[in-house]
């Protein structure tokens, strides 16, 4: 039998199947080529993409144009091959209601025109790549039995696999119009006694899906709308958390050294899903992050970390694999984020509860968490922090800003709440503050009080609320950004040094639907349109959206999915479906 190796493709070329609990990267060659298990940060078990060992590959045989897309508010991905004389499909899902310890990962064959020939590889291995599983044996009825490590696996569809090392390989035949199911599970614990039958799997993930995903037809663009919300809903596990992204370690440039770890949970991006998913009136997700967010403060307080593992305990430090890793990049686990202190974090929890207070969902634990925020920004607003983008700690100035947009917006959605009259005067005690130290002589917000430079991350204070759309710095740091950040209708985040904006990074797809809330929020439904479409139109085959574009080749970098992007698409598509706010009722800032 022939042998196949899946090395790393282009970004563009890769799909998430995901339950909730862990994700997996599928490429347009059918090759599962990313998949941690039991959950998002544990070790992977496939991990071609970083230049590990693994793979789990469903190809057609012969020659082939590769396609796919997802049926509609779904992870189901429909991988479809072209051949010279045949249209072969793959449903491809993890089955869902997800379960914490066990994955099933369902695939069906389906010869669509034509007979089908397919080409099936199963190469399991424990610690990324690094350990590879026991000999298979396989059992009276067909069905495969491996180890991995801690790994439990087992795979039905294939009795008549080989064994090439460790190794499974398979050439299947189906007649035209005909179906083939493979299963796989992968459990850290003994795999229980039942298998799972594919009919029944495949019935309910589809009903779990239809209810996990709402319509969301008040958005400009209900179609992405589902997609971005069903990516976020697949990246958010049963305890609440949203994981960051489902990767690690693909680099946002060739050889920059930036490279990162963000199968974790932010409470920036936890706290962005939450406010875009109250935006479009879908709750569950909003309640998700409430959920989580309330308990890190309750128990954290003031010193509430940045990111947490979906479980709420530290995120594991930073270590190096030694793999080839990402083209371009290495391959490392973990994160320092454990070390920073951001107090952003706090002012995007009280905007979250905030946007849940709008719609009644907070209570009494809820509420105590609020509490705890605002205390904490009380505390520890003059401390350098780390700022949204993790540098080095500094008194950046978005930070403050943010905290005075979520203190006022949780005291104008609960104006008689005892913690109402506290925010209002801590949020004109940080505005004075920073309106001393950190306006530029142009009139527009500079980063910190020493950096006069703009910063794409100051637009989204205005846009929270935190002064009026008309207040000259506002109107000075949107005509800032546009001057010195955009190109195309696409956003930078800053500049880095005295290259072109495209020499030194990607595009920063988050802040491109930034500029569209912003337009949006001065009235300009023209230019909010023209912003969100461009960056709307920067994803990958799948429809997924990574951290940057980079505009000259037309490519995505950095980790994928990366959620806080389709939590802003979702949240801009939702807003531009409504008439611009009246600006005139806003309260006046300092």
């Amino acid at each position: 039998m022939r042998s196949m190796s899946f090395p790393p493709r282009e970004l563009h070329d890769y799909a998430l199947l995901a339950d909730g609990e862990r994700g997996a990267l599928i490429g347009l060659d059918g090759a599962v080529t990313w998949l941690c298990a039991p959950t998002w940060h544990d070790d992977a078990v496939f991990a071609s993409v970083i230049g590990g060992k693994g793979a789990y590959a469903v190809t057609p045989s012969a020659p082939y144009v590769p396609g796919g897309f997802y049926e509609d508010g779904t992870l189901i991905w429909r991988s479809r091959w072209v051949t010279t004389d045949s249209v072969i499909e793959c449903r491809e899902a993890l089955a869902l209601p997800g379960e914490a310890a066990r994955l099933v990962l369902l695939r069906q064959l389906v010869a669509v025109d034509g007979p089908a020939r397919v080409r099936v590889v199963l190469s399991a291995h424990a610690d990324y790549g690094r350990s590879p599983a026991a000999t298979p044996h396989r059992d009276e009825d067909g069905v495969w039995h491996l180890t991995a490590g801690r790994h439990n696996l087992r795979w039905q569809g294939a009795p008549d696999a080989a064994v090439e090392g460790h190794t499974l390989a398979a050439d299947l035949f189906l007649e035209p119009g005909a179906t083939h199911d493979l299963v796989l599970e992968c459990s850290s614990s003994p795999l229980p006694h039942k298998l799972p039958q594919a009919a029944q799997a495949w019935k309910r993930t589809e009903e779990a899906w239809r209810e996990a995903v709402p319509p969301l037809k008040d958005t400009i663009s209900p179609d992405d709308s589902r997609r971005a919300y069903a990516v976020l809903r697949g990246l958010t596990g049963h305890g609440g958390g949203m994981v960051a992204a489902a990767t690690t370690s693909l680099p946002e440039r060739a050889e920059s050294g930036r490279n990162y770890d963000y199968r974790y949970v932010w409470i920036r991006d936890q706290s962005y899903a939450g406010q875009a998913a109250a935006a479009a009136g879908a709750f569950d997700l909003l309640d998700a992050a409430v959920r989580f967010v309330s308990e890190r403060l309750i128990v954290d307080g003031p010193r509430l970390a940045p990111a947490y593992t979906v479980g709420g305990q530290p995120v594991p430090e930073q270590q190096e694999l030694n793999l080839p890793g990402y083209p371009g990049g290495f391959s490392r686990i973990g994160n320092h984020v454990n070390e920073q202190f951001q107090l952003d974090c706090f002012g995007e929890a009280l905007l979250l509860f905030a946007a849940a207070q709008r719609v009644d969902r907070l209570d009494a634990d809820h509420w105590k968490a609020a509490g705890l925020a605002v205390r904490a920004i009380a505390e520890r607003w003059h401390e350098p922090d780390a700022g949204i983008w993790e540098l080095e700690a500094k008194k950046w100035t978005q930070s403050r800003l943010i905290c005075v947009a979520g203190l006022r917006a949780l005291a104008h959605a609960a104006p008689r709440h005892p913690v109402a009259d506290t925010c209002v005067r801590l949020a004109d005690t940080l505005l004075a503050a920073v309106s001393a130290d950190c306006v530029h002589t142009d009139g527009h917000w500079q980063r910190t009080p020493d950096d006069p430079a703009v910063d794409a991350a100051l637009l989204m204070p205005a846009v929270r609320g935190a002064l009026p759309a008309s207040d000259p710095r506002t109107l000075s740091t949107l005509a800032a950004c546009r001057k010195q950040l955009a190109h195309d209708h696409f956003m930078y985040r800053f500049r880095h040094d005295d290259r072109p904006l495209e020499e030194a990074e990607g595009a920063f797809l988050l802040c491109g639907f930034v500029m569209a809330l912003a337009e949006h929020h001065q009235g300009h439904a023209v230019d909010a349109h023209r912003w969100f479409e461009r960056n709307r139109g920067a994803c990958g085959a799948s429809g997924l959206y990574a951290e940057e574009f980079d505009i000259a080749q037309r490519q995505l970098r950095g980790n994928l999915p990366q959620a806080f992007v389709h939590a802003l698409l979702l949240e801009t598509a939702a807003r531009l479906a409504d008439p611009p706010p009246d600006n005139a009722s806003q309260r006046e800032g300092n």
